[in-house]
């Protein structure tokens, strides 16, 4: 076997178009490979341009996948970030919200920054044992319920190919032109519009996948019933900020849907306090923002295997607490619908009992604030 580098991620390169084509091409040449490698690479431009322009044409566009974009995208919205990550093919380093403050409009900040006051009063006030620094992140992280998915506050690096590159361009294209308009769509539409406009030159006419009727996979068609086995699906009312985190779980698939009549997520340290019905008045009253804690319908489909991958990161002191919470309300339903299936029962339960510091050969690395008892009955 020999194995060595033909086309590398450069720093400070931008590959054009053409060149990205051409080398999909000569990939394309090696499915009929009658020589060496080196004989396919060394062939004339106009032959590997016309095996390229047959592959776009013909509608077999695995080979565009080859060649990759590194794209910074600075003072994107939220919610572009999910769409992008929704799909999948991609790398992405995001900046997170839940860490770093956030620096929205005038009216989304003064609410920011009146919730991050009151939360850390509330988290120094019930875990008195936290680091200032603790309790500063975790008031950031549930203030940032109020940020909406509009705000254009996240930077992120975006790593695709070039052929699911080009596949986005034509979903954004054909969701501007063809979804009716709401509240939500509008907005989503200008950023959209936007998006394309930044974009850098490399879309190629035909490289799309309209013949398949491929659209973003995020928004939801149809609604989806409830099944547990060896494959699962399940749908349950999460907030933005915790659907982003769960598309992370590449390996599952996520759809959403916006509720007819609004309705927000309600951190538990501040539930049946005086500051739930406050902080209720001052989320809503940010409705037409969309805050990231503005709860949707969320559908989860996987295998009970992937299911159980997602427990060992989200079933964690660590975690954002309400996907923390999901991640447990999914695994109690999933563990009781398959009760009758000994292998599946079976299976699941040494990931039912708690914590993941509780799993079958698990060893953690990191020193938690909660323990494995308190990490599933935390308010914060």
């Amino acid at each position: 076997m020999k194995i060595k580098v033909i086309a590398s991620t450069k720093v400070d390169y931008v590959l054009p178009k053409e060149e990205a084509v051409n080398f999909s091409g000569k990939s394309a040449g090696i499915c009929y490979l009658p020589d060496t490698l080196e004989t396919l690479f060394a062939e004339p431009d106009e032959k590997t341009m016309k095996r390229a322009n047959g592959n776009i044409s013909s509608g077999h566009h695995s080979v565009f996948g080859h060649p990759t974009y590194n794209l910074s995208l600075e003072g994107i919205p939220k919610i572009l970030a999910m769409i992008l990550n929704n799909e999948k093919m991609y790398n992405t380093s995001e900046k997170s919200a839940r860490y770093t403050k956030m620096e929205p409009s005038e009216q989304e900040r003064q609410l920011y920054e009146k919730w991050i006051d009151l939360y850390s009063q509330q988290i120094a006030s019930t875990y008195p044992d936290f680091d200032p620094n603790k309790v500063k992140k975790l008031a950031q992280e549930n203030a940032r319920y109020l940020i909406s998915v509009f705000t254009p506050a996240t930077i992120m690096e975006y790593t695709v190919n070039f052929g699911q590159l080009n596949y986005i361009i034509a979903w954004a294209e054909d969701y501007i032109e063809n979804e009716g308009n709401t509240a939500f769509s509008t907005k989503l539409k200008g950023v959209l519009k936007e998006f394309l406009q930044a974009m850098p030159d490399v879309k190629v006419e035909g490289l799309d996948s309209r013949f398949k009727g491929r659209e973003f996979s995020l928004f939801a068609k149809r609604d989806r019933g409830e099944e547990f086995g060896e494959n699962y699906c399940t749908t349950y009312l999460a907030s933005f900020a915790q659907l982003a985190q769960a598309q992370r779980h590449r390996t599952l698939s996520y759809e959403m849907k916006l509720l007819d009549n609004p309705q927000y997520y309600v951190p538990p340290i501040i539930r049946g306090t005086e500051l739930e019905k406050e902080w209720l008045n001052d989320i809503s009253s940010l409705s037409d923002f969309f805050p990231q804690g503005m709860l949707v319908q969320v559908n989860e489909r996987g295998t009970i295997e992937n299911f159980v991958l997602k427990c060992t990161e989200r079933l964690c002191g660590e975690a954002q607490l309400e996907i923390m919470q999901q991640t447990q309300a999914t695994m109690n339903k999933y563990v009781n619908a398959v009760r009758e299936n000994k292998v599946l029962h079976e299976y699941l339960l040494p990931y039912s009992k708690g914590a993941r510091c509780t799993f079958p050969g698990w060893k953690c690395t990191k020193p938690c604030i909660f323990g494995g008892k308190n990490a599933m009955t935390r308010v914060i």
